[in-house]
């Protein structure tokens, strides 16, 4: 697509010594045209460095939920010792990744700074990838996730009647399009108090951050749009027309949660973001709208060099602190 804004040339200091620490790591995970097999290969290989030196915490535990199609992987991670009948609230954590990339290990470190710093359990849910699982899948096994924790979370000291979800990109879509599935199929989803979105897509196809962004620091040009969302659907044609994809067609005036909502100043994007916002805010959803300058989509991994990541985390756990009164 022509007319773009030249990112690299505007992107901040840090952003940019990010991107020359991710050249040197690995091979490209934004790189399409290698397939999604060495897409996930590079990806792994890339991440493990960025999740190095994370906060240690009480206890991280390896575990798993039945879900609607099989075995569901999950990581809780406890930043504290729970006392004994203890049941405290809880954020189900969607990773990122294109619904096709990313795995418990790859978005570790964030789901360590998240539970450090909200104070509560998190539970990182693995759920199947595209294309050897297509959407709904991903919807369903994230809301299946949630819906166990509010049956039975009094087992892993979790309070089910207070959860929320947390993800990044692929990963804040799935966490708002299982609260929607959780209220229009399951008919309760009021157990969920909260949603931390960073930087995701809700829907939009067209925008002006569409337009003006993506390329291959971000894996986000418009042929990379057309890779991910041909392995994530059977037809993509039908995902404008699908309520658990395009999230915009909900109604999304009524019975939602308190919003977080993060945006990428350079991220094509920005405008699902600011777009879920402008309709929170209309219509008196509870809810915090940054737009963080100078980076790009998927900063949230850097927090070892970039203070927009720490700073977008922190304001997270503060806004859910205050939302769940703690």
């Amino acid at each position: 697509m022509p007319n773009k804004i030249d990112v690299l040339s505007r992107i901040s200091p840090q952003m940019s010594a990010v991107l020359a620490q991710e050249d040197a790591l690995a091979g490209d995970a934004n790189d399409t045209s290698a397939g999604f097999a060495q897409m996930r290969e590079n990806y792994v290989a890339g991440r493990a460095w960025w999740n190095e030196g994370a906060p240690k915490l009480a206890q991280v535990v390896d575990d798993a939920v039945e879900g609607p199609s099989g075995i569901i992987a999950v990581r809780r991670y406890y930043p504290r010792p729970l006392a004994a009948g203890e049941l405290s609230p809880a954020i189900v954590y969607v990773h990122g990744g294109g619904f096709v990339l990313g795995n418990l290990d790859t978005h570790d470190r964030i789901c360590r700074i998240l539970a450090e710093r909200t104070g509560v359990p998190v539970v990182a849910a693995d759920y199947r990838l595209s294309p050897e699982a297509r959407y709904p899948s991903a919807v369903h096994e994230t809301a299946a996730v949630a819906s166990f924790l509010h049956r039975e979370g009094a087992g892993w000291g979790i309070d089910g009647g207070r959860l929320a979800f947390a993800g990044d990109s692929g990963g804040a879509h799935l966490g708002l399009a299982a609260t929607l599935y959780l209220r229009e199929e399951a008919g309760d989803a009021a157990f969920v108090k909260c949603l931390l979105l960073f930087y995701g897509w809700f829907g939009l196809t067209d925008s002006a951050s569409m337009r003006l962004l993506g390329g291959p620091w971000d894996g986000l040009a418009e042929e990379d749009w057309q890779f991910y969302m041909g392995l994530y659907a059977e037809d993509p044609e039908t995902l404008a027309r699908e309520p658990y994809a395009n999230l915009f067609i909900n109604d999304l005036t009524r019975d939602m949660p308190a919003c977080y909502i993060a945006a990428a100043e350079f991220d094509p994007l920005r405008d699902d973001s600011a777009c879920l916002a402008a309709i929170c805010e209309q219509y008196g959803i509870p809810c915090r709208y940054e737009m963080f300058e100078g980076v790009i989509h998927a900063f949230l991994h850097y927090t070892k060099m970039l203070d927009a990541a720490n700073d977008a985390l922190e304001h997270a756990a503060t806004f859910y602190r205050e939302t769940l009164g703690l």
